[in-house]
């Protein structure tokens, strides 16, 4: 398949030029990893130059998972000194927290950027001088404060530090993960290049390709959650989802509050309850469950083409097809007159759902797992870029 823009082959089928080059990283607020995870998956060899992130149970993530010394992390990144490592950085990632700028320069450059961790970014990109820089922020930035907060990153980037910029929205489900998930990604070039970002790809996989065969009965929703869940006010406003197709935005405090996405299972007939709490839909009000009513805001559109294969090749697990496809068989009509079950995702298929691979290791409780998933880049987003830009190509050979 061609690119559409030009002649070269579209990014899911291009080779890496260079595939033993090294890339030297820098990686700021690194959270658990999502650049170093895609460039695991790639099987790129990577040297960490420098890592930080404040959550001390990031650290524990990333030291499980990533080949990094102490002297290599930085708990506080205003502490961070990256002179040592001028144009020591191949690749510097990160997406800094962005708070509004000020105003009282009339330059609107890196001078009004004081106070911000967005200045802490920009002064890491000025001292180590990387080869490209990946910067990662919400869709909203772009017209935070009517625009001045994009302005302001934009001419510290182009005019006070002199890389060449290309800025785009991407939704991890044009990449390969149903998850709807937009977020700005603004890469910069040390050098002046032709850029053109990756164009989307058909998304073959839905979100209960990903889920887990076994799980913990302790995932189940007790009654008040189902209730808060299955409300009309929730799933009207996209708060909760149940067997959606695709996932909604990940967020850090979705499991804290039961917004985000959620899996019914049906009681099959004779089947024996093992859990504290099993759900009746005939002994709960129509305004909270069910309904042909409210059936619509339930089931996503084209539940009804499930999935049947019992194998992805993803390397992720197998999808719950027993209970599952029973129920899209039985239709709404026994959806909601069978008793039955409403869990959370899994620390671990929230993991799935953001590209990090079963190889990666949870080391933290699942309070916190959930927090790092919810905060995390998108791998297969990162992947699709990493491929666009032939990273090699900015790598250094091995001595």
């Amino acid at each position: 398949m061609q690119n559409l823009f030009n002649n070269d082959p579209i990014w899911t089928e291009r080779e890496f030029s260079h595939p033993n080059r090294i890339i030297r990283l820098g990686s700021l607020f690194s959270g658990i990893g999502a650049i170093e995870h895609a460039l695991k998956r790639l099987n790129i060899k990577t040297v960490i130059q420098f890592a930080s992130d404040i959550d001390i149970n990031c650290k524990k993530s990333y030291f499980a998972n990533y080949d990094i010394s102490e002297e290599k992390w930085c708990s506080d990144v205003h502490k961070l000194n990256a002179k040592p490592y001028r144009y020591q950085v191949d690749l510097l990632v990160g997406g800094a927290p962005c708070q509004a700028f000020s105003l009282v320069g009339k330059r609107r450059g890196f001078a009004d950027t004081r106070g911000t961790l967005f200045r802490e970014f920009a002064r890491i990109v000025k001292e180590c001088k990387p080869k490209v820089f990946i910067f990662e922020n919400v869709r909203g930035i772009l017209n935070h404060d009517n625009g001045v907060t994009w302005d302001v990153i934009r001419r510290t980037f182009e005019e006070d530090l002199k890389y060449h910029i290309f800025s785009q929205v991407l939704n991890s489900k044009n990449y390969g993960i149903p998850q709807n998930r937009e977020r700005l990604f603004c890469i910069g070039f040390r050098k002046n290049i032709d850029f053109i970002f990756p164009e989307p790809i058909k998304l073959e996989y839905k979100m209960y390709d990903f889920l887990l065969d076994t799980f913990d009965s302790s995932y189940f929703l007790n009654d008040k959650g189902v209730k808060f869940v299955t409300s009309h006010k929730n799933r009207q406003k996209r708060y909760t989802q149940i067997n959606g197709e695709i996932a909604l935005c990940q967020k850090r405090n979705q499991e804290f509050n039961w917004h985000g996405d959620f899996v019914y299972h049906p009681l099959s007939q004779g089947e024996e309850a093992y859990d504290e709490f099993i759900f009746d839909v005939s002994e709960v009000e129509e305004k909270y469950f069910l309904s042909e009513k409210v059936k619509k805001y339930v089931l996503s559109p084209g539940t009804k083409n499930f999935r049947t294969s019992t194998e992805t090749d993803l390397d992720i697990a197998r999808p719950l097809l027993h209970s599952m496809h029973k129920m899209h068989r039985a239709g709404v009509d026994n959806y909601v007159t069978n008793r039955g079950r409403i869990r959370k995702l899994t620390p671990r298929e929230c993991l799935r759902l953001m590209g990090f691979k079963d190889w990666f290791k949870i080391v933290v409780s699942d309070t916190s797992m959930y927090q790092q998933a919810g905060n995390s880049i998108v791998v297969d987003v990162l992947i699709a870029i990493l491929k666009q830009l032939d990273i090699t190509k900015y790598g250094i050979d091995e001595d």
